[in-house]
C-alpha cells in the first residue's frame, strides 16, 4: 500500500491486514493495534522472534557470515 507493506501480524491472531507495515522507504515498522514499533531491521527480526535487540544483531550476524 503506497511505499508501505502491510500484512499480518505473525506474532499474534490477527485477522485482517491493515494494523502491521513495514515502510520501505525508511524501514520505520509498527503494529498500531498493539502500538510495537521499530525503526530498523534488527529491531523487526528481534520483535518477530521474541529476542533482545543484541541477540538479534549476534543472530543475523551469524546467518548471513558477519564477524560481529
Amino acid at each position: 500500500m503506497g511505499r508501505d507493506w502491510v500484512a499480518l501480524n505473525p506474532t499474534r491472531a490477527d485477522r485482517s491486514p491493515g494494523s502491521f507495515r513495514i515502510n520501505m522507504d525508511n524501514c520505520l515498522w509498527a503494529d498500531f493495534a498493539t502500538d510495537d514499533r521499530g525503526g530498523d531491521a534488527i529491531s523487526l527480526f528481534a520483535y518477530l522472534n521474541g529476542l533482545q535487540q543484541g541477540q538479534a544483531a549476534r543472530a543475523l550476524a551469524q546467518r548471513f557470515g558477519v564477524q560481529p
